[in-house]
């Protein structure tokens, strides 16, 4: 099943036309996506997205980005939003050291209460990891000895040692776009040492649209296009790798339903 695992519905890049983006997705054969809360202040919004599609489920978490100013958002907190049906995961939550947003001690904080909803719910966790490789390592080895918990690392343009780790430790590994980029051998060669039963697809819309609309907003039907492009990376048929990455998403987003 072909599922866009991580995308943002809530955004206004689709306040216009959203039935019509998702209108678009099921044409091109999405069954599912999962538009993904940044902020926790704001989840109203993403779970109305949600509840207006069968097929659209949603998260509850805040972007490290947005740290700062939702510390104020306990685990506790969290365990009860993502009690709501449509709620399939916790997060995005993690470390971003690329911009200046969020302060690294804020992010911290709000990473290791967004691991322990993950931990008390058995939602998965959408991990963000950008330019916090050392930290990010750090974090996950640390708190899996505390007790294991779901999670992805989603939209990867970290290092292959994060990927690796990531992977001992039970996690999953998400391409978007990017691994369609001319300049991203890196991630289509992690994308290869990433075993096939950890592997997610997802389009991180509205941003890092995949080629051949690299440039343009991303939406989630171009999933397929990125999904076309990892076959080709992995050797595999694109109907091969479809199978797979649905099969994997429903492992490990357990509460998302098979049927509709």
């Amino acid at each position: 099943m072909l599922i866009d695992s991580h995308c943002h519905l809530d955004f206004p890049d689709f306040a216009d036309q959203l039935a019509d983006v998702v209108a678009r997705a099921r044409a091109r054969g999405v069954q599912r996506i999962i538009t993904i809360c940044t902020r926790v202040e704001k989840f109203d919004q993403v779970l109305a997205v949600a509840e207006q599609f069968d097929e659209v489920f949603c998260s509850v978490g805040t972007h490290p980005h947005n740290a700062d100013e939702e510390l104020h958002i306990t685990t506790d907190r969290l365990v009860e939003l993502s009690s709501h049906k449509k709620v399939v995961a916790i997060g995005e939550a993690g470390l971003d050291y690329h911009y200046d947003k969020g302060s690294p001690a804020a992010q911290k904080q709000s990473f290791v209460a967004h691991i322990a909803a993950a931990r008390i719910t058995g939602l998965p966790l959408v991990i963000h990891a950008r330019s916090a490789d050392a930290d990010m390592i750090d974090i996950l080895q640390k708190e899996t000895e505390n007790g294991a918990f779901p999670a992805v690392l989603h939209c990867f343009s970290s290092g292959a040692e994060l990927a690796r780790i990531g992977v001992e430790l039970g996690l999953y590994v998400s391409f978007s776009g990017i691994a369609t980029f001319k300049n991203a051998q890196d991630i289509r060669d992690i994308a290869r040492a990433v075993p096939l039963d950890r592997i997610l697809v997802e389009t991180d819309a509205p941003y890092l649209a995949p080629v051949p609309y690299r440039g343009r907003t991303n939406e989630p039907a171009y999933v397929a296009d990125t999904a076309d492009s990892l076959a080709e990376t992995l050797n595999l048929d694109v109907a091969e790798l479809i199978e797979q990455t649905g099969t994997n998403v429903f492992r490990l987003f357990q509460k998302l339903p098979k049927t509709l």
